[in-house]
């Protein structure tokens, strides 16, 4: 899991550099971005007893995904001195001791209330939430490895520019690495440099 960790850590501040390279002193409310995605992740599982909602549960796993991004920012702007060993070690700590209440609900409610009052990452609650939703750690990575790298190959291509193609031979972007994500082995080391050749193969194709 470490080194799963390391790989997220080094994406996410190769990310983060593109939008912004010195987005370590931009001052961003990463807090806010987790209370917010995580009110959108209960919307999607359902909370409104007074109407029929049937959890979308691939859309609540996404959202995992998203607040996960934002609280590897919150680590890697904290510690910003420290090994990324150091402090994916420290993140898997959280991740093996999850934190849950009775309902899944209540546990993003926990997240939201905790990521409020100190404006830290909480991965054992994160970790709480993804057990409410099945969803393993393994899980979280490859659907975190490949939008990541989906969102870096659009800015190499040209998407801050306007010039880049979302549409492939008559397919989303997106729809591709889905089934490049089913194609590869997530526990290569290779795993995200592999995602990003195969997305370029087919970018290429149709062209």
């Amino acid at each position: 899991m470490k080194q799963k960790l390391i790989t997220m850590l080094e994406l996410q501040d190769a990310m983060n550099s593109k939008v912004n390279a010195d987005w370590r002193n931009a001052g961003n409310e990463w807090y806010r971005a987790i209370w917010i995605e995580a009110s959108e992740m209960l919307e999607h599982y359902g909370w409104k007893w007074w109407k029929k909602q049937d959890p979308d549960m691939m859309q609540a796993k996404l959202e995992v995904v998203d607040i996960v991004h934002f609280a590897l920012s919150i680590c890697l702007e904290s510690e910003a001195n420290s090994e990324l060993d150091t402090i994916a070690a420290a993140i898997e700590v959280g991740f093996e001791n999850p934190e849950k209440t009775a309902d899944i609900r209540t546990t993003i409610e926990l997240l939201a209330k905790e990521t409020l009052i100190n404006q830290g990452a909480h991965f054992s609650i994160i970790a709480g939430v993804m057990e409410h939703l099945d969803m393993s750690f393994d899980e979280l990575y490859r659907i975190y490895v490949g939008n990541n790298v989906l969102n870096m190959f659009r800015q190499d291509h040209g998407y801050k520019e306007g010039t880049y193609r979302k549409m492939w031979a008559g397919r989303e972007d997106n729809e591709y690495l889905a089934d490049i994500l089913e194609s590869l082995d997530s526990n290569k080391s290779t795993f995200k440099d592999d995602v990003y050749t195969a997305l370029g193969s087919h970018y290429a194709e149709a062209a």
